[in-house]
């Protein structure tokens, strides 16, 4: 039976449109040209926070109730208006990512199955030094909306302390961004750093509401990841729709509506009426170009008081003069029992780039992946100590399969249930090779020491490793046929290293 098509022709191009009836949210019944349609009607917005830009591919090709994988490499047979641009990564692998730049790219790609839209925050005629800060405020659980407003509202002043204007939008989940026009003068590396200063400011500012603390097991409050702008990492970009079952819409604000915003008016059916009939909040932001000077003079302050670099994403080589990469959990007695990080720019020690470089550019594929790096390992000397007493409960495939476990290990501990706050339970989405897979721990220090229990067999025990079709994959990774590799899970009970958490965006 031939596959349902539609053609529409978009900003001169023809665009085919496949199993267009195929229904992408099951709870309101929209469908994909539903969701080709959305993007149409708000294109020019979209295309002004993801056109132009390399972007990494977020296919939810069974809708978005089901499993998404990832695509960074370009697929085969691009048309005519889709083009590329080759990224190179902290691990040394390249990659031709698609860059849309009209109305016919935002469909195409929809017809993937991209649901939201992951631009990289540079441009695609210079790589190398991004054009945009982002500010993502991500809450713990338990955090009233009105608090994620309220440290919006703070950025705004941290960002105007330094000269930087921030443009505000939902998330389209649990959180706010902001947005800061820069000019592209400054590195990956610089970028984040000022992003780390600006995330420390609005903590000084607000400290019962907000942290930059990078583990979630010393978080509070709203968590302001200053990781988000490391080379690599993407975030939905303005008028993205998140595949959660009420099709909500990450949208621009003017910074009067932040303090009375409730994030879930925004869907793929008002957001369109909107937009037609106030336009762009963030039309101007390209007119307004900043200049990181002033906030990292102030990062620079933050050093000689003490404040250094902090913990960088775990795909990363531990970088010098990065703090121990080790959950406070599990730390050891001295910080300086570990072995300082060698890593530079947000890549790997130079002498191992250039061996990366060199066997990429030989033909080995792999060569670029990341390694565990020594600057990760502690020494063998102190005593193994537990400051923050945290448990693993399960590791899952699916997010619902480890909140299950987590309620099978409630039942067991009734006594402690009582005990716990909602940011006691740690819910990390952790990165496989093409899917996300979800662990859970929970965060024992409210309850009395006494009563703590110990470290269980996993409630499950999902290896992301174990069992790919690596065939698959490469097909996936290279642009043909990309498709989700197939996995199984292990039934090992070894709780394992714990790595670092992927922050929800």
């Amino acid at each position: 039976m031939a596959t349902e098509k539609e053609i529409l022709r978009i900003a001169g191009h023809d665009v085919t449109v496949t199993n267009p009836r195929k229904v992408y949210f099951p709870e309101t019944g929209h469908t994909k040209l539903d969701l080709v349609r959305y993007y149409l009607a708000v294109a020019d917005g979209a295309l002004l926070g993801a056109g132009g830009r390399p972007m990494a591919l977020k296919r939810f090709v069974d809708g978005a109730a089901g499993q998404p994988f990832f695509q960074k490499r370009a697929p085969e047979n691009l048309p005519p208006f889709i083009r590329t641009a080759t990224l190179t990564f902290p691990s040394g692998r390249t990659a031709d990512e698609v860059v849309i730049d009209d109305a016919a790219g935002l469909a195409w790609v929809v017809n993937l199955g991209c649901i939201d839209l992951n631009p990289h925050p540079v441009r695609a005629e210079d790589l190398e030094h991004p054009d945009e800060l982002r500010v993502d405020l991500d809450p713990v659980p338990g955090v009233p909306w009105d608090h994620i407003r309220l440290v919006a509202l703070a950025t705004r002043e941290a960002l105007e302390a330094v000269g930087l204007v921030g443009w505000p939008k939902t998330s389209g989940s649990r959180g706010i961004h902001v947005n800061v026009r820069i000019a592209p003068q400054w590195t990956y590396p610089e970028v984040r750093r000022a992003a780390l200063a600006i995330a420390r400011d609005v903590e000084r500012r607000v400290p019962e509401l907000a942290t930059s603390k990078w583990w979630k097991e010393e978080r509070h409050g709203v968590f302001l990841d200053y990781n988000q702008n490391a080379k690599d990492r993407t975030v939905a970009s303005a008028y993205s729709v998140r595949p959660l079952p009420d099709a909500r819409v990450s949208t621009p604000l003017t910074w009067d509506e932040v303090p009375t915003v409730e994030a879930e008016a925004f869907t793929i059916d008002t957001v369109p009426a909107r937009y037609a009939a106030v336009g762009d909040p963030s039309a101007g932001i390209d007119e307004a170009v900043g200049s990181l000077d002033a906030v990292l003079e102030l990062s620079r302050r933050h050093e000689t008081e003490g404040l250094g670099d902090a913990p960088w994403p775990p795909n990363y080589a531990k970088q010098a003069g990065e703090p121990p990469r080790v959950q406070p959990s599990r730390a050891r007695r001295r910080p300086t029992d570990y072995e300082p990080g060698r890593g530079e720019a947000g890549g790997p020690p130079p002498d191992v780039a250039a061996e990366r470089a060199a066997a990429v550019a030989a033909g080995d594929p792999n060569a670029g992946l990341p390694t565990e790096w020594v600057g990760s390992r502690p020494t063998p000397t102190g005593r193994r100590r537990s400051s923050i007493p945290v448990v693993e409960i399960a590791r899952a495939e699916h997010k619902d399969e480890a909140m299950a476990g987590l309620e099978r290990w409630k039942a067991r501990h009734p006594e402690v249930v009582g005990f716990l706050e909602p940011a006691d339970i740690l819910v990390d989405a952790m990165r496989g090779r093409s899917t996300t897979w979800t662990r859970v721990r929970v965060n024992l220090i409210h309850v009395p020491e006494a009563d703590r229990p110990g470290q269980e067999p996993l409630e499950s025990d999902y290896d992301p490793w174990a069992g790919m079709d690596i065939e698959a994959w490469q097909a996936a990774t290279s642009g043909s046929r990309a498709r989700r590799p197939a996995s199984r899970k292990t039934t090992s009970t070894d709780p394992g290293p714990a790595a670092g958490p992927e922050p929800e965006r």
